[in-house]
């Protein structure tokens, strides 16, 4: 079932005398239990074309639906989205994380018994009830973080718009959000994931779409995007430096970069070599993948040029 449909998404702006497209032709779809990816860079249209998913921007062209309404002309719409902005926007400092779940919920039109109910079991989930009755201020910011989530789900939304929701967490808090959003996923809610981190969207994301220039470059599912930009290269590991007599051997099937890795550009040759090392232990053997990383600043350079 696709939770959000956007279809053809235009948006101008008036700048010096001209029209200047912000967002041109840009469709977006997600399906609930799916995290998309939506990736470019600064000034690229990532915020106009979530601004008018959310209701904010009227497009000059185009549709978007949620759950099958418009935020445009449906209200009711709005109450299927929930959002996590970048930064400390999404709850009140001096509010209680108690306070502030009670407080949301009301205000996105639950009952306050029904508010207080949910707040309960989000606080317990989020493993937050120690710290309920705390000033939000007073709060870790990894804390601060799953509150914002929290507040995000307090009306049971069926699209999340999480923006940079890992930014300035340490190993931990970040491993923790991670966890989240893919509960929340596999709970069936859609997530429209944008970030900077891309090892944080190659983590997380089941598709990705990159736009630049208001234009969509790519959308491709995550492990289809990063085959195609992959090699046929293998790397291996050895828990111990090669002897002379197999390093003189591997000469012509693989390249040795140093005593303890070798580099195979053909794969044909993996099969030959391993009988090489035998009886060697091995520490790893791997194919050479691409990063995200790596092909987002090659579709983004390219369509610059």
């Amino acid at each position: 079932m696709q939770v959000l449909q956007a279809v053809h998404l235009q948006k101008f702006y008036r700048a010096q005398r001209k029209n200047v497209a912000a967002v041109q032709n840009v469709s977006l779809q997600i399906s609930a239990g799916e995290v998309l990816a939506f990736l470019g860079p600064n000034g690229a249209g990532k915020t106009t074309t979530i601004k008018i998913i959310a209701g904010l921007i009227v497009p000059d062209a185009g549709q978007v639906k949620i759950s099958g309404r418009d935020p445009h002309r449906d209200p009711k719409a709005l109450r299927s989205i929930g959002a996590v902005l970048e930064g400390n926007r999404n709850v009140y400092w001096r509010l209680t994380p108690e306070e502030n779940l009670e407080y949301f919920g009301v205000l996105r039109g639950l009952s306050q018994r029904v508010a207080r109910q949910r707040s309960q079991i989000l606080l317990e989930r989020f493993d937050l009830q120690d710290k309920r009755r705390a000033l939000t201020q007073t709060l870790s910011r990894g804390m601060q973080q799953k509150l914002a989530i929290a507040v995000a789900l307090i009306h049971d939304p069926q699209l999340l718009l999480l923006d940079e929701p890992t930014l300035g967490l340490d190993v931990e808090a970040t491993e923790n959000v991670k966890r989240l959003v893919r509960e929340i996923a596999a709970e069936g809610r859609a997530i429209l994931l944008t970030t900077h981190q891309l090892d944080i969207a190659e983590d997380l994301s089941d598709r990705v779409a990159i736009i630049n220039q208001g234009e969509i470059v790519v959308e491709e599912p995550t492990t289809d995007l990063i085959r195609q930009f992959s090699g046929t290269a293998y790397r291996i590991e050895l828990e111990q430096p090669l002897d002379a007599e197999r390093f003189h051997k591997l000469g012509s099937l693989a390249t040795v970069v140093d005593q303890l890795q070798i580099h195979l550009p053909d794969p044909e040759t993996l099969y030959s070599v391993l009988d090489i090392l035998r009886p060697l232990p091995i520490v790893r053997i791997e194919k050479e993948q691409a990063k995200l990383t790596e092909i987002f600043l090659k579709l983004v350079r390219e369509g610059s040029v």
